[in-house]
């Protein structure tokens, strides 16, 4: 493809993504395609000479778009936003061009200190201590997702809980076990068995009456590993949980963390942006003063687009002993003389895309204003759609919801519930996912799209309660 052609091509994919954009809201959000639908319109082999590229484009509308479920839908509600912006989708197109691999500072000296900077800036704004940043003793790094995150901080209190004997010698079994509570994201028991611990060494502790991990638990938890011999190693504290948005009491789980030598990751993967407003700060009481390590996901609410997850450790030096390693080809004057950072040992992979340059677009296209404007436009939504539930009889609200994620059900059995959700989801015009709250099926509505506007929250009320006499009316 030439520079010419591109430039064609170019324009037209920017066009065809400016107008998916303006008519998404007339799709219907879940996609109404049967299993395989997608496969069976794709040729059973590829091309033996290369095509127009317009014929993709064409295809994008034949066979892409209908069956896609569309996350930029404003009636999207359902597990949590992709914040897709346009800032972020021209710094996507700006890192694909320029195709750089910044494995070491090296390749990329740039897409290196870029990002130092960018994760520095983003600190700021969410209030994370200077021992978080490069001007302490830890920094940041961009991570695919809050489970990679939850993997490197993992290894790391790994590696400082066993004097680095793990990175070399491997996992004792049976002997380190890791905590957190038991409405944590899935992800952890997965991240679990990658590092060769084992689900068995995970342990899931009971929450109190707001869904907050019990500290009093926690204690009693460790007290007991301890006593059968065991290495309490790492608690995962959360900060909006996936499945109700509860937030765990860092300040009292740091406490029982540091009498026990224990590392604390906390995973805000959801909520944390939401502290670059004053008023929402309050979310991380307890992180300055205890967290070893801390990860939160601009790529759901802060407009920044999939995928990237910021990665904060107090720490950087026992990150990168614990995912060092370094062959000859990779010697370099630069790494050798300490000033520099090399982002592949501050995760798995060895390769890395210049993502910085997605948040950097998004930061100063929306200015700290306008990013706040937005998280407390999500918020007032939420609370609004909550007062609503609150105020209808039929309803009841099953979660605290201080930021923009509700969980509720009509009142009555779960049977009626699943067929609400079913109804107001087959319309088209909304998507809302589903949780077990304390035994009981619960609907949940996620607000924080890029399109998402007080009307959109409206429409899916009146969805709602229309539906719901008709799903509870004895049949």
């Amino acid at each position: 493809m030439t520079a010419a052609q591109f430039r064609e091509h170019g324009r037209a994919v920017v066009d065809w993504v400016a107008d998916y954009w303006e008519r998404v809201e007339s799709l219907p959000v879940l996609s109404t395609v049967a299993p395989g639908a997608v496969r069976a319109q794709l040729p059973p082999s590829p091309p033996e000479f290369g095509e127009p590229f317009a014929g993709l484009l064409d295809d994008m509308d034949r066979i892409i778009v209908p069956g896609l479920t569309h996350w930029q839908h404003p009636g999207f509600f359902a597990y949590y936003p992709t914040g897709a912006s346009g800032p972020a989708a021209l710094a996507d197109l700006l890192i694909s061009g320029l195709g750089v691999q910044g494995m070491i500072w090296q390749t990329g000296p740039a897409c290196t200190e870029l990002e130092q900077h960018v994760l520095d800036w983003l600190a700021g704004l969410i209030g994370l201590p200077e021992r978080f940043t490069f001007a302490g003793s830890g920094g940041g790094v961009v991570q695919d997702a809050a489970s990679s995150a939850m993997l490197v901080t993992l290894l790391a209190a790994l590696h400082r809980a066993s004097g680095g004997r793990v990175a070399r010698d491997g996992i004792d079994s049976g002997r380190y076990v890791v905590y957190t509570s038991t409405e944590a994201n899935c992800a952890f028991e997965k991240i679990a068995r990658i590092t060769g611990l084992g689900s068995s060494a995970v342990r899931f502790i009971d929450t109190r009456a707001d869904l907050s991990m019990d500290p009093k638990a926690l204690r009693a938890a460790m007290e007991q590993d301890v006593a059968c011999g065991r290495t309490p190693v790492l608690v995962m504290a959360t900060v909006g949980t996936t499945s109700t948005g509860a937030v765990d009491p860092v300040q009292l789980i740091g406490p029982v963390c540091r009498e026990y030598g224990v590392w604390l990751h906390v995973d805000a993967a959801y909520a944390g942006v939401a502290a670059i407003c004053p008023e929402l700060r309050w979310i991380h009481a307890g992180v300055a003063e205890f967290a070893d390590s801390y990860a939160t996901n601009p790529h759901k609410w802060l407009l920044t687009a999939l995928d990237f997850d910021a990665c904060y450790v107090a720490d950087r030096g026992a990150l990168t002993g614990a995912l060092s390693v370094l062959p000859e080809y990779l010697r370099n004057s630069a790494s050798e003389s300490g000033a520099v950072v090399d982002y592949r040992d501050w995760q798995v992979p060895v390769g890395r895309r210049f993502r910085a340059l997605k948040l950097w677009a998004v930061i100063r296209w929306y200015g700290a204003v306008g990013l706040r404007e937005h998280i407390r436009h999500s918020v007032a939504l939420a609370q609004q759609f909550a007062a609503w539930v609150g105020a209808d009889d039929r309803f009841e609200v099953l979660a605290p919801h201080p930021l923009s994620l509700i969980c509720f059900r009509l009142r009555g059995g779960d049977e009626a519930n699943r067929a609400l959700l079913d109804a107001v989801n087959a319309t088209g015009r909304v998507f809302l996912s589903h949780t077990e709250v304390r035994g009981a099926f619960a609907l949940r509505l996620a607000v924080g799209g890029t399109a998402t506007r007080q009307e959109h929250v409206a429409a899916a009320w009146t969805l709602l309660s229309e539906w719901a006499d008709i799903v509870a009316a004895p049949r």
